[in-house]
């Protein structure tokens, strides 16, 4: 274990959904959340550029057999809060006060890869566009999500 971070009482629910530890100390005060757990959502990078996320489809679909539009959603919700919180830094939280999505085509199996990319990183906001495709690439949906950035913990 580096001496760059601390064993934060958190890292179990961390690294199960993929976040290296020396980050820890700074996105962990609240966890990933039960919901990120039940979706089976996995991040597979995180850099102020790009966080990036996977989704299985098995377990998170519609009546229809496709994936639920709010799993499109929960996915995008998830990057894009992740991302606000790394951009804000430690010792600040992040609020969501808007999120919509596009849905462009359907997927019925595998695995989803969402990917949120700055379009505005300020001090009291931060809006992320977020791209869900399938395994072959295609995008099967666009979201934007606005976080606002407060100073201390909620």
């Amino acid at each position: 274990m580096s001496d760059n971070f601390t064993l934060h009482p958190r890292s179990a629910e961390l690294l199960a959904a993929g976040v290296p530890a020396e980050y820890h100390a700074m996105l962990g005060h609240h966890g990933v959340g039960t919901l990120v757990e039940k979706m089976g959502i996995v991040f597979t990078h995180m850099s102020t550029e790009s966080m990036v996320a996977t989704m299985p489809v098995e377990g998170n679909t519609q009546v229809a057999g496709l994936l639920h539009g709010g799993a499109h959603v929960v996915l995008a919700e998830t990057l894009g809060s992740f991302a606000a919180a790394f951009h804000a830094g430690q010792g600040r939280s992040v609020v969501g006060i808007e999120i919509n999505a596009t849905h462009h085509r359907g997927a019925a199996s595998g695995i989803v890869t969402g990917t949120a990319t700055p379009i505005h990183l300020g001090r009291t906001l931060a809006s992320h566009e977020v791209v869900m495709t399938d395994e072959q690439g295609r995008r099967l949906s666009t979201c934007r999500i606005t976080n606002m950035i407060l100073d201390g913990r909620s």
